[in-house]
């Protein structure tokens, strides 16, 4: 397909604010037109030129960047979720041993309540503190770009990590917001992270589980803590661990400044989309003549700007690449030009909001509760402890053994049958969850540490192509916002199984199962009769404007519209 149907296919324009449907619109580049809020003539030309210094960028360059990513993701994006292993050692050394009652140390009780208590505490708060964050640093990210985000979040690890090695020395209690500073930089570096997807188009799929599994590995890193604590005897402690990491913020630091992008990168058709909007822009009926001949001549230039980017080889093959994967996904668009307030009022926003609550709830419910829940299902402490030992170890390696995997899904199907396999998945590790059998237990993990990255990059996936990248942040912050908010419900479910269910973990499972079987089915059916309706919108007004050109062809058409 040419760079003209890239171009008809995005230039769509909805009829209607709460539109889904599209209608070809015949564009015209007559500067006398109707009303228009008055723009500056470099505000309106930086939004379009901005998006093309990109394509200049070498791609070795945009490797090394997706590379770099990887690397401090891996190390910063989600350590404090490798809080069992570190806990241990916190416990060893004595933190908050203060608020042991007299009798509880005389008797020699490890960990005692209280202490137990303040460390998941110290959890709970970063938990929580990690995802209600993603709203104001998405904000954050739409307006100053992914390398300002990059650079707080590391000063954010590097308080953190001193906070955390210093904290035996200095008054008060400083691991709570030691650990609160490492979690508030892990999402900073993250979510930052997520538009080098569009750095090759047709691999986004891949770039985003390589982040996403980057992120579930990083939990191994306070395990590597420990095994270092245990096996030098505790001479290097949390302390010395601690300075050392410090080279991992300096390093984040560096690498935003010499060498990660300071402006989120846009793919192709993103680009087409911008400077259709631009020429789509009438001019207000006050210019006078000098006025209007100056914004015919912006838009000249602008249009050779296009022309230019598009007239390259490489750019060529990446948008005809990126529209046949746009296409395959059968949502891409959908909501692209809205504003975020627009896009939140949808069935879009909401189903994939409820979705992520759910999932997110019972993920977090699982890594929580897992040893007790095997205790009871298996009758046998020996056995719940193997289980939890398998799976200590396990989630971080299926972060990184599910990569493959859900690259190809997200790159090479449809966004309606990826959120149908996570349902699939999701409803079988509920029915395993359920069961009193050994073999249940370990395919249960199994299923679990790689249906955890599938489920964040999906959701995150789903963000980009429903959204797009110009209100990623917001919006995309915002569904993670409501989840951690909402994540709270786990303290009253864990009272439920206690008091109600005697430790039964099978009623407070099969409640769980039966919110994501329901919402994710929603889910699905909306988004594949969404997608249908799409697609046939698309080929109608194609017909119907089969003479009209919005864009440049590969082959070097007009700019403009060709009258037939």
């Amino acid at each position: 397909m040419s760079l003209t149907r890239v171009a008809s296919t995005e230039g769509f324009e909805r009829d209607g604010r709460d539109s889904n449907t599209s209608s070809a619109r015949r564009l015209s580049f007559s500067p006398m037109t109707d009303h228009l809020q008055r723009m500056s003539t470099a505000d309106r030309k930086a939004s379009v030129v901005a998006p093309l210094q990109f394509a200049e960028v070498p791609k070795s360059k945009r490797i090394l960047q997706v590379t770099v990513a990887i690397i401090y993701c891996l190390l910063a994006a989600g350590v404090v979720f490798g809080y069992a292993a570190i806990k241990s050692v916190l416990i060893d050394e004595g933190v908050y041993k203060d608020y042991c009652t007299k009798q509880e140390l005389e008797e020699g009780t490890t960990p005692c309540y209280q202490q137990e208590i303040r460390l998941n505490l110290m959890f709970t708060i970063a938990a929580v503190s990690t995802n209600v964050a993603a709203l104001p640093i998405g904000t954050i990210l739409d307006r100053y770009g992914p390398r300002v985000c990059g650079i707080i979040g590391s000063i954010c690890i590097a308080i953190g990590t001193l906070l955390f090695s210093f904290a035996s020395r200095i008054p008060g209690d400083g691991y709570i917001p030691g650990y609160l500073f490492l979690a508030l930089g892990g999402p900073f570096v993250f979510i930052s992270s997520f538009q080098l997807s569009n750095t090759f188009p047709h691999h986004s799929g891949l770039i985003l589980a390589l982040l996403t599994g980057a992120f579930d590995s990083s939990s191994a890193l306070f395990l590597l803590f420990r095994v270092l604590y245990e096996k030098t005897g505790g001479k290097i402690n949390t302390q010395k661990l601690f300075l050392i990491y410090l080279v991992v913020p300096i390093f984040i630091l560096v690498v935003q400044v010499f060498i990660m992008p300071k402006e989120s990168y846009k793919s192709v058709t993103e680009v087409i989309e911008e400077a259709e909007h631009e020429f789509n822009i009438p001019t207000p009926p006050e210019y006078d003549e000098d006025a209007i001949q100056t914004h015919r001549e912006r838009r000249d230039s602008t249009a050779t700007e296009i022309q230019s980017l598009l007239d390259k080889s490489t750019n060529t093959k990446r948008a005809v690449r990126e529209e046949k994967k746009n296409n395959r996904s059968g949502v891409w668009g959908a909501l692209h030009g809205y504003t975020a307030w627009e896009q939140i009022k949808t069935w879009w926003f909401v189903l994939i909001t409820l979705f992520t609550v759910v999932q997110m709830t019972r993920i977090n419910y699982f890594v929580a509760t897992v040893r007790s829940q095997e205790r009871w299902l298996l009758g046998s402490e020996d056995r719940a402890k193997t289980v939890n030992d398998f799976f200590d170890i396990a989630l971080p390696v299926g972060g990184v053994l599910s990569i493959p995997f859900i690259g190809t899904v997200l790159d090479h199907t449809s966004t309606p049958f990826a959120l149908g396999l996570l349902v699939f998945f999701a409803t079988i590790i509920g029915v395993l969850g359920c069961l009193p059998y050994m073999w249940a237990a370990v395919g249960n993990v199994c299923l679990f540490v790689i249906y955890r990255p599938f489920y964040y990059t999906t959701v995150s996936d789903y963000s980009a192509k429903v959204f797009g990248f110009q209100t990623f942040g917001k919006v995309y912050g915002l569904i993670i916002c409501l989840a951690g908010l909402l994540n709270f419900i786990q303290s009253p479910l864990d009272a439920l199984t206690h008091v109600v269910f005697d430790l039964n973990p099978i009623p407070v499972n099969v409640i769980l199962l039966g919110l994501a079987v329901a919402v994710g089915s929603s889910l699905v059916a909306y988004t594949a009769i969404k997608s249908r309706n799409m697609r046939r919108s698309q080929l109608e007004a194609e017909a119907e404007g089969a003479g009209d050109s919005l864009m440049p062809a590969v082959n070097g058409g007009s700019y403009g519209t060709t009258d037939q």
